[in-house]
Formats: C-alpha cells, sequence, structure tokens
C-alpha cells in the first residue's frame, strides 16, 4: 500500500480513536492551548448565559478574574448582586459580536446611539443596551447618565488593564435600530421599551459580520493594549426563540455554525486569538447527550465541570488529570452555591430567558 499523509497522522485525528473512551468524561478535543494562562494574570470575561461559568469557575479557583466595575450607591442592591462579579463589567449578556463592538465604540466615544435611553411607563428610566441591568430601572435621568459613565469609564479598564479577555460567542440573531444600526441585547418591548416597527428591525448575523465585528473590536483593544490575548468560544445552548418562521431547532444549528465559522477564521488568523472548544464538549456525539437537562436547553453540572476541567488542563496548565477533576469539582461546589443564590435573588439569571417569560405574558 502506497504511503499517504494519514499514515503520520495522531490517534486525535480519527473519529474512532479519538473517542475510544469508557467515560464521556474522559474525551478530550482540545489537544493543546495557543498560549497560557498564569494566575497573575488578570482574566476579564463577557458574553452569552454560559460565560458565567467560566467567571465564577475562574473566581473559585483563585485565578486572577478581573471585575473591574464596583456598585454604584444609587444602584439597589439587588442590582448590586446579580450583575457584579457575573462578568467582569456590569454589561449583561453580550450576545452578539456587534453588541460587543459598539459597546467598544461607545465607550470609547466613536458611537452616539440615536435611540440612548427610555422613558418606561412607570417614569423611571432604562438602557436600551443594558434593558435588564437595573431591576425597576433607574428613578431619575441623572441616576442612569451616572451610572452610564461609571460602565463605560469600567469597560475601558478592562480593556487596558486586562492581560486575557473571554468572549463567548451566543447568538446570530438580534433587533436593531433603523436609523443608525444600533444593536440590542433584547428585542425592545421585552424587556423595556416599545417596539415599533417604523424603528426596529430583525438582523441575523452571517460569517462576515461576525468577523468583520469582532476584528474590529479586538484591533481596537489591542491599539490600547498591545499585549491582551482573546480566547473566544461558542455557547452550547440553543436559542430559547427566533424570530425566523421556522423551528428553533434549525435556527439554532444555523446561528451556532456561524459563530462556530467565524471563531475558526479569527483563531486561524490572529496569533493572539485562540478557540476553545466548549460547544463541540458539550453538544458534540460524543457526549451523548448526557451533558443537557431534560429540557434540551440547560446544561448540566457535569458538561460544565467537563469543560472546565479541560480548560484547567490545557490554559492554566493543570497538567494531572486527576488535580483538574479536583479543581473542577472544587469550583463547581463553589459555582452552584452562587448560582442558587443568585436563583433566590433574581427569577431569570439570562436575560434570553425573559423572551419566553414576556411571550408566556402574552398569551
Amino acid at each position: 500500500m502506497s504511503y499517504t499523509p494519514y499514515k503520520d497522522l495522531p490517534a486525535h485525528c480519527f473519529w474512532r480513536k479519538a473517542n475510544a473512551v469508557s467515560d464521556v468524561g474522559d474525551i478530550d478535543p482540545v489537544i493543546s492551548a495557543k498560549f497560557q494562562i498564569e494566575k497573575r494574570d488578570r482574566i476579564s470575561t463577557a458574553g452569552s448565559c454560559f460565560a458565567q461559568h467560566l467567571a465564577l469557575h475562574l473566581q473559585a479557583s483563585g485565578y486572577h478574574y478581573f471585575i473591574a466595575e464596583k456598585a454604584h450607591p444609587i444602584v439597589s442592591r439587588a442590582a448590586n448582586d446579580f450583575n457584579y462579579g457575573t462578568f467582569s463589567g456590569r454589561y449583561g449578556n453580550i450576545y452578539t459580536a456587534a453588541q460587543l463592538r459598539q459597546l467598544f465604540d461607545r465607550a470609547y466615544g466613536k458611537f452616539q446611539p440615536e435611540d440612548d435611553i427610555w422613558l418606561g411607563e412607570d417614569g423611571h428610566f432604562y438602557d436600551p443596551f443594558r434593558p435588564a441591568i437595573q431591576p425597576g430601572g433607574f428613578a431619575t435621568q441623572q441616576e442612569f447618565m451616572v451610572d452610564r459613565a461609571q460602565h463605560f469609564a469600567a469597560f475601558r479598564r478592562i480593556i487596558k488593564q486586562s492581560d486575557v479577555f473571554i468572549f463567548t460567542l451566543g447568538l446570530t440573531e438580534a433587533w436593531q435600530s433603523r436609523t443608525d444600526g444600533a444593536v440590542y441585547p433584547l428585542c425592545p418591548g421585552v424587556a423595556a421599551g416599545t417596539f415599533d416597527p417604523e424603528q426596529h428591525e430583525f438582523v441575523n448575523f452571517r460569517v462576515q459580520d461576525v468577523v468583520r465585528d469582532m476584528g474590529h473590536f479586538m484591533r481596537g483593544a489591542r491599539k490600547i493594549n498591545p499585549g491582551l490575548k482573546f480566547i473566544l468560544t461558542v455557547s452550547p445552548v440553543p436559542l430559547i426563540a427566533t424570530a425566523v418562521d421556522r423551528s428553533v431547532i434549525q435556527s439554532t444549528i444555523y446561528s451556532k455554525s456561524v459563530l462556530r465559522v467565524a471563531a475558526e477564521i479569527l483563531s486561524e488568523d490572529v496569533e493572539h486569538v485562540a478557540y476553545f472548544p466548549s460547544y463541540e464538549i458539550i453538544t458534540g456525539p460524543s457526549a451523548r447527550g448526557q451533558y443537557f437537562e431534560d429540557d434540551c436547553r440547560e446544561v448540566r453540572p457535569e458538561g460544565v465541570a467537563h469543560v472546565m476541567r479541560l480548560f484547567m488542563t490545557h490554559y492554566a496548565g493543570v497538567a494531572d488529570p486527576r488535580e483538574a477533576r479536583v479543581v473542577a469539582k472544587r469550583a463547581r461546589v463553589a459555582t452552584d452555591d452562587s448560582i442558587s443564590d443568585m436563583e433566590d435573588r433574581m427569577n431569570v439569571v439570562c436575560d434570553e430567558e425573559i423572551i419566553a417569560a414576556h411571550a408566556a405574558s402574552k398569551s
């Protein structure tokens, strides 16, 4: 038999060998990390709901998880409990690359949306780009402006002072302003504001859009902080609803496929960008469906622990798998306690969940 390049490939390049394990928890699709994270490194996170697991585990594992935004005296106790520490800044869920790009541009004075503040029926003020960040809204416009200025300043500190920025890509579907393209995290009217088809339009981002927006953000951030590195992940959590007239199952596959391809392009083309396969670990055939709850959407603690164990092994240099399991278990206990506390304080932990609650209230 003649020679082919396949003869020299390692075991992980072959499906049967890569999946030849007795326990799904032993599957490891990472192989190697693009760079290492040290305990002294300042690590920041942003993104979809799944990004919260990374934040909580890093804190519990003793890494320097960077929380730049401290509570302002005018912010309520409930908002402070939920929104500080969940991410590095009080930006809530950033589901799309376009949101991240525009947050960067807004924080550095490069973009000023026309639709910049919402007045609720209760007379309180809401942030169109953080509609669920302040339960009950801000009592006065001054409080709103002070909190936003504080938020932008915190985001600038995140960019300037972080060593590693981890972003979890969550969605491609979004709603934007027809006048200037400002992208909202939720459709206006779901958590705050009023939907107006004359002012708001649906958008479903494509691969080139995600690559463009992430590239814009990362180039801008590196100009300010040349040593900043990025780790991209794709959330394995399916869409809770789709605005496209088709099954949410099909829309989920489209959305995650776009995000996965965009992440691959960015990590392949840019030296300081790495991709971590959270999505593959949870949703791949190797997991045999064991990492989702009965609703086929929420990720079970065992799945989160698997993801974090591999992250700690490859990116944090925990070489011994047994030690990595202990670290992940210790972090999981702390995380479970934190999540339980948050759920007790807030009915909705993930901003996207409000869509289902809103739809149910209208039925």
